[in-house]
């Protein structure tokens, strides 16, 4: 059965809203973000499976929808006369770039942007929970020592008071991944559907957002990247000079027409997703 993303989205929901101070504002946020792109996902999904329409939303109908939602976001996040519209550049803590007004449309790119390359990589058993767990894990550390003065000041990096509770809501995120991966891994027997990539995505785009570490996300969420660009590389090579770059995209596609087995990609492309990880936070002790 597709649509088990529906028991990711509830599992989440239900455990940040039992453990998680229900008065914190970007608990609510992340919430909020998680539900709404939920309900996208889950209405593409429903007219693609009850209703029989192959396509289900139109890329613009669904692009639309989120943006919508992203923007809300982005702008409440501008209003609030503590957050900061500077960028946190990896490898280069003293670079701050202030982006002012233009922040709004930058969270909306992050979080829009992230929705849909974990939607994009959903395309093999296993393939875009196991990177989504180890997203996940990285940000439920980025969360927290953001959240944690003592140690925000001591790495240098921006602290941002409250946000610390988000650990909890990637951490919910990584539990029920991993409940999730059990019936997902080769051979699945559920597939989580845009109802599942979808929110994932979002979420994880919202907390890097909220700790002001959305650039770091491009590493620590380097497979969906990659998976992202090339389609799009693939895309424009093949309408401007009507050749392919891969054989197939999204490029797990490719490696599967080159000759690896399915769990071949998949476990190669959790290992680089690790490896990433790994990487991004590190950067965070970098001075």
């Amino acid at each position: 059965p597709t649509m088990g993303g529906v028991l990711i989205l509830f599992a989440v929901v239900v455990a940040t809203l039992l453990w998680t101070d229900l008065t914190n504002r970007y608990v609510w946020l992340a919430v909020f973000a998680m539900i709404s792109f939920g309900a996208v996902g889950f209405w593409d999904d429903y007219l693609k499976t009850v209703r029989g329409r192959n396509q289900g939303l139109t890329a613009l109908q669904k692009i639309a929808a989120q943006a919508v939602v992203a923007l809300g976001i982005g702008a409440l996040f501008y209003s609030l006369p503590a957050y900061s519209t500077k960028l946190s550049v990896p490898f280069f803590k003293s670079f701050s770039p202030d982006i002012g007004l233009f922040y709004i449309p930058f969270a909306v790119f992050v979080i829009v942007g992230a929705s849909n390359a974990v939607n994009l990589t959903d395309g093999l058993d296993g393939l875009a929970i196991g990177p989504v767990m180890v997203a996940a894990m990285a940000y439920t550390v980025v969360a927290y020592i953001s959240g944690h003065k003592v140690f925000a000041d001591y790495l240098l990096i921006p602290y941002i008071e409250g946000s610390g509770e988000l650990a909890i809501f990637t951490g919910s995120i990584l539990g029920a991944s991993l409940g999730f991966l059990w019936f997902n891994t080769y051979p699945a027997s559920v597939f989580m559907g845009d109802v599942g990539s979808l929110p994932l995505g979002a979420a994880l785009g919202t907390v890097a957002v909220i700790s002001k570490h959305e650039l770091l996300l491009v590493l620590v969420g380097g497979v969906f990247v990659i998976e992202a660009l090339s389609v799009i590389f693939q895309v424009v090579s093949y309408k401007s000079r009507g050749k392919r770059v891969f054989l197939m995209a999204p490029i797990h596609h490719h490696f599967e027409l080159k000759g690896w087995e399915e769990p071949k990609v998949v476990v190669r492309l959790w290992i680089i997703a690790m490896l990433l990880a790994l990487v991004s936070l590190s950067t965070l002790k970098l001075r």
